[in-house]
This record gives structure tokens, sequence and C-alpha cells, in this order.
């Protein structure tokens, strides 16, 4: 068994059958010698429980040559005797999954099952038109959080901007933006999350980015006024047929309930109950509900039984507020925006922020938490917090400009004091 060398790795010969020669200094260094005259470095060693393994170090050729493979082998024994395993690592880096791998098993996992119907498809579509595009052929265990910042920038950006094709609508403009790549870090945060509850990963590399949450917004609606604005706008673009009336009543009954943009558009008749005044949407039709497995109820006033009652008959399972096209739920997003501006509304309140309006005023009117979270179907407190904190600050407002008047004489009061009167000469001493 000689040394292995550049002059006797050449004259090896091939047979009829794979051979090895091993080496006489370096144990487990030897070279394999194919029928085909190919030649091939490898290392022989056993893993810490004792198991035989023959790693491939690589092919001979110009870039490896007998040295250096001897070199390698060195340091991969040394990594055997600290308790490493190269075959092992090679197969667990071959079997590893990639982004798009990671994003597969979480889209086909119970996890996302449980998600809101009308919260599916919209990951979906951040996952697929931003993520992928972006990740999907990385590495997830190799995905670090710079990469995850960039990506977001990346998005905010409009560089993941497109035209799609759809089932339903034929072509859909992909725009990106701020709020978009926010909602795409926390896609691939639970989907990193999911994976690592199952054992294929072990790092979330998004789950310290910082991102903007839709509740974290204080525009509000805070007049009648501007209700009366906003009400007016969807009525007159109804009836210019600008909007379709589906869509205007699906944004009066959010305006009316507080709820959610996708429990609205998604919205099916068999969870109605007009003679009850509500509607009961089961655990996994509703954010919160795949969390706590209870169904949600929201109250009806009049005027929203009204809205429901005038839509047009469906069978049990038919949405209530009936798309365009497609068999999906109400889009809604994009006639807001138009009935935003018309309505001169501030430019950051979004549907959510009509949601935010009803607990504002309702904690400003005096209602406790537990009515605040029933009706807005939070399931933690506090999340329905910060509305009793509004309120505060709002009434704080309201006491300054309501002293105002007063403070003002009070002021003038003060400025008068500080100035003292000149004793007036009289006659006589």
């Amino acid at each position: 068994m000689p040394k292995l060398t550049k002059t006797s790795v050449e004259a090896e010969k091939p047979t009829d059958k794979e051979r090895f020669v091993w080496d006489s200094e370096l144990k487990g260094f030897g070279l394999k010698v194919f029928p085909t005259g190919a030649k091939s470095f490898v290392l022989q060693y056993r893993t810490p429980e004792g198991r035989t393994r023959r790693y491939t170090i690589g092919k001979l050729s110009n870039s490896l040559t007998t040295d250096q493979a001897r070199k390698l082998a060195k340091g991969l024994l040394a990594d055997v005797t600290k308790g490493g395993d190269p075959q092992g690592a090679a197969k667990a880096r071959k079997e590893a999954w990639t982004v798009d791998q990671l994003l597969d098993a979480y889209v086909a996992s119970p996890a996302f099952a449980d998600k809101a119907e009308s919260t599916r498809p919209i990951d979906i579509g951040r996952i697929n038109h931003h993520l992928r595009p972006l990740l999907g052929g990385r590495f997830a265990d190799q995905i670090t959080s710079d990469d995850v910042k960039r990506a977001r920038t990346a998005i905010t950006a409009g560089k993941t901007a497109a035209l799609v094709k759809t089932k339903s609508r034929g072509l859909a403009r992909v725009t990106g933006g701020a709020g978009t790549a926010d909602k795409a870090v926390l896609v691939l945060r639970a989907a990193y999350t999911w994976a690592i509850d199952q054992g294929h990963l072990s790092e979330n590399p998004a789950a310290r980015i910082k991102v903007a949450q839709s509740g974290e917004r204080d525009t509000i609606i805070d007049d009648a006024e501007v209700y009366a604005r906003l009400f007016h706008t969807l009525e007159t673009m109804e009836n210019e047929k600008r909007i379709r009336a589906p869509v205007a009543d699906a944004i009066r009954l959010i305006a009316l309930t507080g709820a959610r943009r996708g429990e609205v558009g998604g919205l099916r008749w068999q969870w109605v109950d007009l003679k009850a005044g509500q509607i009961v949407l089961p655990p996994k039709s509703h954010k919160t509900g795949h969390k706590t497995g209870k169904p949600r109820i929201i109250s009806l006033p009049a005027a929203a039984q009204e809205i429901i009652a005038r839509q047009p008959a469906g069978e049990p399972g038919d949405y209530v507020f009936q798309p365009a096209k497609g068999s999906g739920p109400l889009a809604l997003a994009k006639p807001w925006e138009r009935v935003r501006t018309e309505a001169e509304l501030p430019t950051n309140i979004g549907l959510h922020g009509l949601r935010h309006s009803v607990g504002s005023h309702m904690a400003m009117n005096g209602a406790s938490l537990n009515e605040i979270m029933e009706i807005l179907g939070h399931r933690q407190a506090s999340t329905s917090q910060r509305y009793i904190h509004f309120a505060e600050k709002a009434r704080s407002t309201l006491g300054e400009r309501a002293a105002s008047v007063a403070v003002a004489g009070l002021n003038g009061a003060t400025e008068k004091a500080d100035v003292v009167p000149l004793p007036s000469k009289r006659g006589g001493a």
C-alpha cells in the first residue's frame, strides 16, 4: 500500500471493476479508480457512533491535485476527531430545503390551512410574487436577517412589481410597497416558525425584523361630518356606476361594525342570522379563530342589518357580497383607495382604519376593555387596550381645547398683574 503521490496516482490503471488504493501514511485517505479511467479521492472513517463512512473528497483534475486532496483529507480527519461527520453533513446539505421548498411545505401544512379563508390567497400572492423571486432559490438555513431586510427593501422599492396572470381576472398588477413588504416578512416569519416547530430548521431569520403593524395606526374617522362625507361619496359613486353596489355596501358594513376587511369580503350567507341581529363566524373563518378555536360574533346594528338584507339572496355557502369575477371573496382594497381619495379622507387611513374608528369611539364613549374585545374580536387584551389609551389621550386633548379660552384669560390677567402702575402726582406736599 504505497503513499499516494502525483506519480503513483497517474500510474494507476483501470480494471473491469471499481477498486480502491489506500494511502500508506494518512489512514483512511484513498483513491477510487473507476472502470472508465476516472479517479476520485475518498476518505474512510468511523463516526462517533462507530459507523464506517466513506466520503468523496473530489475528482482528480487540474483543480484538485493529489497534494490538495491530502490536505483536505487531513482537515476532514481533524473534524472527525472532534466528533464531526463529513458524509452526514454532505447528505444533510444535499437534502436541505431551499426557501421555495420551505414555502411549498408551509402552504401545504395544516397550520396554513387553519388560516382564515380570505387570508390564504393573499398570503399565497405575497409568497409567489415577492418572496419566491427574491429568496426562493436560496437555502433556507443560510438566509440571514440581513437577507430578509434586503428583500423587504426591494419589495418596498417596487423591484418585484409585475403584471401577472390570474385565473379570475386575466392580468393583475403587482406593485409592492411598504405595507406589502412588511406583510411578506410576516408570512416568511410564520413559515420559518412552522418549520422550526416541525424540526426542519433551527433559526428564524425574520423573527427580529421589526415591521409596521396596521393596528398601530392612530388615524381614525373622528367625527360625524367625516362619516357623512364617506357615506355620501359611496352613494354618489354607486349611483354613477363608478363602484359596484356590493363593494359600497361592504365598505358601509365595515364602517358600521368594525369587522375586518376579510370577514366582510368573505362573508357567507350561512353565517348570517338577521333574526338575532348578528353574524357568527366559525373558528377557521376569522383571524384569531384558528388559535382560540372559538367562533366570532359580530353584532349588527339596524343599519347594518338593512345592508345585508338588501343583498341578492344566495345559497348558504354563497358570498353575501358577490365579486364581479371569479369565485373568490370580494376584493375591496383598490375600490377603497378611490373612495378614500374622493371623500378626502386622510391618505394613511385604510379599511382597517374604519375598524380602529369603531374601537376608538367605543372607548371614548366609555366602553369597557371586555366590551371592546368582544365587539372587535380581539384575542389579547393588550390589542384592545390601545383604544382605551387613545380615548384617554383624546379626552385630555379635548380638555385642553375646552379650557383654552379660560387659559387665555388667565394669561392675560397674569400679564396685567406684572405691570405695576406708577403713583399719580397730586398737588400739595
